[in-house]
């Protein structure tokens, strides 16, 4: 290992907003790590759910473009029994029923051979 070529790996305090502190090991050059969430105050870590202002965000999205998103046209597919069967899915069928299928659908062609 090569000499004076890797940083200083010490013991720091993290101080979080909410005044939770902790010591762990870093490299930082300060003893101070300064955290605005911790384990102690993180949704996840305390099961709590901070609202957020989401009305406003829905009301201005909504005043923007009116109407327009609910009468956005959806497109429908037609189920598969209802489809011709050149649209139907054929993945059920092997290689070679795909190429007879195929040269049928080109009169005159003939059907290329399967390996």
């Amino acid at each position: 290992m090569k000499q004076d070529i890797h940083p200083q790996y010490q013991t720091v305090t993290v101080q979080c907003a909410c005044g939770s502190s902790f010591e762990t090991r870093s490299a930082a050059k300060d003893n101070v790590i300064q955290t605005d969430v911790c384990s102690a105050c993180h949704p996840f870590f305390t099961g709590k759910q901070k609202l957020m202002d989401t009305a406003g965000r829905i009301d201005r999205l909504k005043k923007k473009f009116g109407n327009k998103i609910a009468a956005a046209p959806v497109k429908k597919i037609a189920p598969a029994a209802v489809r011709p069967a050149a649209q139907a899915s054929s993945s059920k069928l092997s290689i070679k029923d795909k190429l007879k299928q195929a040269a049928q659908q080109k009169p005159g062609a003939e059907a290329p051979k399967a390996e």
